[in-house]
């Protein structure tokens, strides 16, 4: 038994995670069945290194079985009563109410989520499920005037048919409910292929929430398997009208050219990656600009899209915003994710680590100024300070997911708005400001998909639209804006009176 393992058993801690079900099998058709691809995925906590389970991954035959199931299931589900869709979700919401100690230690042992970021990403699920359970009677046509005599104009709202959704391992429940959810509740059927860092927080526990809740068979199934193998088959395969991806910019890219170039077009939502800029203008007030700057940084160790990538503070305020912000900072507890007080955890895995390790490296080489930092014990990297960093280095032109803050001074708001604007990424943003109308200018002036006044970049609500601009993807996900991604308009007339032509 490892040292960290031992530390969790002595006080009294579990040490795996809850034992109701096991994950070693794909969903499918409404049943549990191994993986024919003849591999293993041994599924990790990345912060003991326990396994969790071992699962036969998916080929590309299991895919099709998939999508044959969805296709199958998918028409009746769209014209069965809205009632009983609606009812359908409210029995997931509950299962995730029933099982939310559950959930929240999923998602502590397999992603490495602090437990204040695993309640905090329970709430998010139950959320959207509750908002998602309203699409089934707010999904509707419209009648439209005409000049034609004797016409009737109508605008059908359809399910679009079977949905892809590609879910990655940071909020790995929430991103993919986000969209199974809403895509059930308005009639779709879904196939979802998890990330393989969280195959079961990030798809087959979803599966077992919906299997609780009563969902026929065959409307949600659940494939894992290496990208390599199934993961262009699963985009191009002929039966998803579209894909929902959440991942990185680099991957949504190549989704998007896979769904471009498959034998029937495809639609596509792509929420991608970040640079958000938190911007502290000169009239801010620094307390809690430190301490939403804090947040937003150092949530779920800085592995969020939404995270605040880059720091740009006002140089009338900049020494002293670096000084509160590093020693409040150097106050966060690092280490076991399943301690209530612990702020900064693990990683997701050796490869993330790297990549930090490498930003940082380059950032000291560049000139920038470590402030604080320390080594990385396993895969817990403490909470990291850089001063003194500039836009065009590496550690602040790219999104290290880490916890790792790159403190960036501007000479004024307009100097600041072109550091902010100066990214190929535009998915959140925050200002900050004594002025709630000169906050709102600089808003309007960002070119992101989502700007939080006097607040940190991390935010979502159910009912309001998340995306992102340029290279942060394209879609909305949320309320009135996910429904629209998964339906289409129909439009039909009915010529009640014979009509005239010109010839």
């Amino acid at each position: 038994m490892s040292a960290q393992v031992e530390t969790r058993a002595r006080a009294g801690r579990p040490t795996g995670p809850p034992r109701r079900y096991r994950f070693d099998s794909q969903f499918i058709a409404g049943a549990w069945r191994r993986g024919r691809s003849g591999r293993t995925l041994r599924d990790v906590d990345p912060y003991t290194g326990e396994t969790l389970d071992e699962l036969a991954l998916a080929d590309i035959g299991d895919v099709d079985a998939a999508y044959e199931a969805a296709a199958k299931a998918q028409s009746s589900w769209e014209h069965a009563l809205p009632g009983e869709r609606a009812e359908l979700t409210l029995r997931c919401a509950a299962v995730i109410d029933e099982r939310r100690d559950e959930i929240i230690e999923w998602l502590i042992r397999e992603s490495g989520s602090t437990r204040t970021k695993a309640e905090g990403e329970w709430q998010w699920v139950k959320g959207v499920t509750l908002e998602a359970a309203s699409f089934a009677h707010r999904a509707a046509g419209r009648i439209l005037p005409n000049d034609v005599p004797g016409k009737e104009s109508r605008v059908y709202r359809q399910a679009l048919g079977v949905i892809g959704v590609i879910s990655p391992w940071n909020f790995p429940l929430y991103l993919a409910q986000r969209a199974v959810a809403p895509a059930l509740a308005v009639g779709n059927a879904v196939v979802l292929k998890p990330a393989q860092d969280t195959p079961i927080s990030g798809g087959l526990l979803l599966a077992r929430l919906y299997e609780e809740a009563g969902l026929r068979p065959g409307l949600l199934n659940v494939v894992v398997g290496a990208s390599s193998e199934i993961g262009d088959a699963f985009v191009q395969h002929a039966v998803p009208a579209m894909i929902a991806f959440t991942g990185s910019t680099e991957v949504g890219r190549h989704v998007a050219s896979l769904a471009a170039t498959a034998p029937v077009l495809k639609r596509v939502t792509l929420e991608l990656g970040g640079n958000s800029p938190l911007v502290v203008l000169a009239d801010a007030d620094i307390g809690q600009a430190v301490r939403a700057a804090i947040y937003a940084r150092y949530f779920h160790q800085g592995q969020i899209c939404m995270s605040a990538n880059r720091i740009i503070v006002d140089t009338n305020v900049y020494d002293e915003f670096v000084e509160r912000f590093a020693e409040r900072a150097a106050a966060l507890k690092f280490g076991d994710p399943g301690e209530p007080d612990t702020v900064v955890g693990p990683v997701i895995n050796a490869r993330q680590l790297e990549r930090m390790l490498r930003f940082m490296a380059s950032a000291r080489a560049a000139g920038a100024r470590q402030v604080l930092g320390a080594e990385p014990r396993n895969l817990v990297l403490p909470p990291h300070v850089f001063s003194g960093v500039t836009n065009g280095m590496a550690i602040a032109k790219n999104e290290t997911f880490g916890p790792i803050a790159a403190i960036v001074g501007a000479y004024g708001d307009q100097h600041a708005l072109e550091i902010a604007n100066d990214t190929e990424y535009g998915l959140s943003s925050a200002v900050f400001t004594g002025s709630e109308e000169r906050g709102l200018r600089f808003a309007l002036a960002l070119r992101a998909g989502m700007t939080h006044v006097n607040d940190g970049t991390v935010n979502d609500s159910p009912n309001s639209p998340f995306g992102g601009e340029k290279n942060s993807g394209v879609g909305r996900y949320g309320g009135e804006w996910i429904m629209r991604e998964l339906t289409r308009d129909h439009w039909i007339t009915v010529q009640h009176a014979p009509r005239q032509y010109p010839f």
